[in-house]
């Protein structure tokens, strides 16, 4: 290898609350629809908000039996399936010597935490004097990792990022990095979250940043996120080595960039963010004026909102206004360690098919929120690049920078 190789995306996988497959939840992107509803699988009557981003259509036993369902805790199934679906459509074929030279890296903020949360009900509240003996594998936040790489026999680098929101993005980020110094030959990447626990939900009403309803990312009468659960995975793999298969290549991952605010535990700063997308543009070799879209991070709160807007304008300057923004989580929710990892995936298929997402449930334009939103309907928009923000609680950014498929 004589210098940096492209990195090419050939793989994807996700299941969430608008899909059960990567093909479902494009789909419903592409529609706007809204997977956000009354929280199933936790009784929410003691709760200040009662609505969540589940995946609805998730059925563990379709997928394992009853044996490996012990060892997983639902982040984990989440991952495992998405991993595995992103791997078929990769098409590749595993030999043992691509197997010693696959990296698994992969994103979680929580772990296995539905395991956890019932564990300490059972001894706090049920007065039993043990947990579950496989408690501790099942909460770990390198599970998904590790049961990717077992199941998969992936011998190659394989860890777990734990950077709350940006969690995906720094995993996806830096599994890029791997393959296109030569580190490693593949790499499965991407986050997985499953967050619907008793406990955990009333963590987050006492924050006061939920919204009682939906998601409104950009709206004037936004009222906070909305927790969402799922995974998403990417097969990385370079670019010479795709085109030399025949691989269908759906984007290039071109560039990464990370950077701390060091200014406030939950509050953003918009500089920090806006250091992180300069650093990804830099890293891929972009100018501004080659991008035409952003994923953004887009929480519907009314700190992060203004913050990123104000960071998009900073890097963006006069080109802001041309630049289409919108935030998938107004569908799928606020996936935390996840959420970077579905929206790589949007972002992917986006400039796939030349089409960008919807800001879903947008209803009135903030004056502090003056991009083009593309509120509530698709729009067909062909374009060279694309960013990806994710920005994380304790000022932790991290930014992936998309090209559309190019030639060889």
């Amino acid at each position: 290898m004589t210098g940096p190789r492209r990195v090419a995306i050939t793989g994807l996988g996700a299941v969430c609350a608008i899909g059960r497959n990567a093909g479902e939840t494009w789909a419903a992107m592409v529609e706007g629809r809204c997977g956000i509803g009354r929280i199933e699988s936790v009784d929410v009557s003691g709760i200040r908000f009662q609505n969540g981003a589940e995946a609805r259509g998730f059925d563990a036993a379709a997928h394992f039996d009853p044996q490996q369902l012990d060892f997983l805790d639902r982040f984990a199934q989440l991952a495992l399936v998405a991993a595995r679906e992103a791997l078929a459509d990769s098409g590749l074929r595993l030999t043992p010597e691509l197997a010693e030279r696959t990296a698994v890296y992969t994103g979680s903020c929580l772990g296995g935490q539905s395991t956890e949360d019932a564990g300490f009900a059972d001894l706090y509240r049920k007065g039993r004097s043990s947990m579950h003996p496989l408690s501790v594998p099942r909460v770990m936040a390198n599970a998904g990792a590790s049961h990717i790489s077992m199941e998969l026999g992936l011998t190659g680098p394989a860890c777990t990022f734990s950077t709350a929101c940006s969690s995906a993005n720094h995993a996806i980020g830096h599994a890029f990095w791997l393959v296109r110094a030569g580190h490693a030959d593949l790499a499965l990447t991407g986050g997985s979250e499953a967050p619907f626990s008793y406990a955990h939900l009333k963590a987050w009403e006492a924050m006061r940043v939920v919204s009682p309803d939906t998601c409104r990312p950009f709206s004037a009468d936004r009222r906070g996120l909305v927790l969402g659960e799922g995974a998403g995975m990417l097969v990385l793999e370079p670019f010479d080595t795709a085109v030399a298969r025949g691989a269908r290549i759906y984007a290039e991952l071109a560039g990464f960039g990370m950077s701390a605010d060091a200014h406030h535990l939950t509050q953003p700063s918009s500089a920090g963010a806006a250091r992180a997308m300069r650093l990804a543009l830099e890293d891929a070799g972009l100018a501004v004026e080659q991008v035409g879209y952003v994923n953004a991070h887009g929480t519907g709160t009314r700190a992060n909102d203004p913050s990123e807007t104000r960071a998009i304008r900073d890097v963006f300057g006069p080109c802001a206004d041309r630049v289409a923004v919108s935030s998938t989580k107004s569908m799928h929710g606020h996936a935390l360690g996840a959420a970077g990892a579905l929206e790589a995936v949007a972002t992917t298929l986006a400039l796939h098919h030349g089409t960008v997402p919807p800001t879903a449930n947008f209803t009135s334009a903030d004056p502090e929120c003056d991009l083009d939103v593309v509120p509530n309907r698709a729009r067909v928009l062909r374009t060279e690049a694309a960013l990806s923000n994710s920005f994380a609680f304790g000022g932790l950014n991290a930014v992936l920078a998309f090209r559309a498929r190019a030639g060889a």
